[in-house]
């Protein structure tokens, strides 16, 4: 499985951007879907999941801002993004654990957020 995600930019404070994960290889092994972020001199967190029945998860940090989706038909996941800050900066992650248990990791893309 390659995951690619794209969408990402420099926005200006409280603008959003809705990034964009697409799979290709073998993409119907994926069971969840998760984006994850790095900031500037920080360990990548948790963002968001979504499980093969349309769960959501989110980390409290981004809960009511962010939202997660996904096109089963076209193998790609979403992440909308609201009311960014320029604490949102940084390079934004897509993951999936795929059958038989294995974790893909896109190569990430930039989000900057101005004020």
């Amino acid at each position: 499985v390659q995951l690619v995600e794209s969408g990402g930019g420099l926005v200006q404070t409280g603008e959003s951007l809705r990034l964009s994960c697409a799979a290709s290889g073998d993409a119907w092994r994926i069971n969840n879907w998760g984006w994850a972020r790095q900031r500037p001199g920080k360990e990548r967190e948790f963002l968001a999941k979504m499980t093969p029945t349309g769960t959501t998860i989110y980390a409290e940090s981004v809960k009511g801002r962010f939202t997660v989706s996904r096109d089963h038909a076209e193998h790609t996941a979403y992440l909308q993004m609201n009311g960014l800050t320029p604490d949102d900066t940084a390079v934004y992650y897509c993951n999936a654990d795929a059958w038989p248990g294995r974790d893909y990791w896109g190569p990430g893309t930039q989000v900057t957020v101005s004020s």
